[in-house]
């Protein structure tokens, strides 16, 4: 039992609870999509939408997602994983991207570094066209010139060229849909490409982490029993745990399925579809954060804020792995989910988690 100087000023403790509630807010709402409801929109968000039928000045983000179904009067900026036009942009477009695909119109240039770059069939771009990516497919029309360095160059037959076309890479197609003259130039891909590509590929990693850090920190002062619970459980059953984390894996899915076959049950389908959804994203942080508190013992460190950081940072690093990494963060996964659906199901029972671990003074329940 503590003395009563051991014990947290209310004040500190509300004001630690509010700033977790924050914390939780960003998360979620990081993670869902977002409109672009102001006359700009800037900053950092999950997937960023320009919607059908609005109109901002411009668009300037780093997001997971950009979808631009709207108008933009003015230029769109932006690090993300994928970026789709399929609306109206008055200015320039300039990207670094894994996606980028324009199917709208965009009357001024388009700079991009990306995996793959789709111009649509009735898409208009009326500047300069300058990407480096590692395949770039023209259906559409460019008006101005185009300076492509790409793996593979593929000009549709409804592609128009208005201007010369200059490119690296192997160009594939309708030739004859450039106006101006054509010249190749094999430096181009090396130019372009591997500098931007990369630059959007780490962006979108920290972008990842810093939500899974985010979120992790709140369930770790939120619910400090709980999450040592889950952590405890990896260490002590991972067979079982992991045996457990398949069967949700598999169970939910076809649960959900089995609800959306009736018109009735397509709400509830929907509605646990999103839960699965927030579930899952819970489990691999948890995963990743038991794996490294598990791993972290056998040094004698106890320390649940380091195991968050070391278990994020680690799962990063697996990725880069070819093939074993992706097995390794699956099973991880798998650890996760099923330690926090074990959990789940023990406190839904009236049950207590198999942990003397407790609340820290000033954090939250412990459930």
């Amino acid at each position: 039992m503590r003395s009563a100087n051991d014990r947290s000023n209310p004040i500190d403790v509300s004001r630690r609870r509010l700033l977790v509630v924050v914390l939780t807010a960003v998360v979620v709402l990081g993670s869902l999509p977002g409109a672009a409801l102001a006359q700009s929109e800037s900053g950092v968000g999950g997937t960023v939408v320009v919607a059908e039928g609005e109109t901002v000045d411009e668009v300037s983000v780093v997001a997971g997602t950009v979808i631009v179904d709207g108008t933009v009067t003015g230029d769109v900026s932006a690090l993300a994983g994928n970026v789709y036009v399929r609306g109206d942009v008055g200015g320039d477009v300039s990207v670094a991207t894994g996606n980028l695909e324009i199917t709208g119109t965009v009357e001024g240039g388009v700079s991009a570094g990306a995996g793959n770059v789709l111009i649509g069939e009735d898409a208009v771009v009326g500047g300069a066209f300058e990407v480096g990516a590692g395949q770039v497919t023209i259906e559409g029309e460019l008006a101005g010139d185009a300076t492509i360095g790409a793996e593979t160059i593929t000009l549709g037959e409804s592609a128009s060229v208005g201007g010369d076309l200059r490119y690296g890479g192997d160009l594939r197609g309708n030739t004859d849909a450039v106006a101006g003259g054509i010249t190749e130039d094999s430096t181009l891909g090396m130019e372009i490409a591997p500098t931007l590509q990369p630059f959007a590929g780490w962006v979108v990693a920290v972008y990842a982490f810093v939500l899974n850090l985010l979120l992790g920190a709140a369930l770790l002062a939120v619910f400090p029993r709980f999450s040592a619970g889950v952590a405890d459980r990896v260490a002590t059953e991972p067979l079982r745990t992991g045996l457990a984390g398949l069967g949700v894996l598999v169970g939910v899915p076809l649960l959900i399925a089995a609800l959306a076959i009736t018109i009735v049950g397509i709400p509830v389908a929907l509605a646990v579809a999103l839960a699965f959804g927030f579930l899952v994203w819970v489990g691999i942080v948890y995963g990743r954060f038991a794996v490294a508190a598990w791993l972290l013992s056998y040094a004698d460190v106890d320390n649940r804020w380091l195991a968050l950081v070391v278990g994020l940072a680690g799962a990063a690093l697996l990725v880069r792995i070819p093939f074993l990494g992706d097995l390794l963060n699956f099973l991880i996964f798998l650890l996760g989910l099923g330690a926090l659906s074990v959990g789940l199901y023990v406190r839904a029972r009236g049950g207590r988690e198999p942990t003397t671990t407790g609340p820290e003074p000033g954090e939250g329940p412990a459930i």
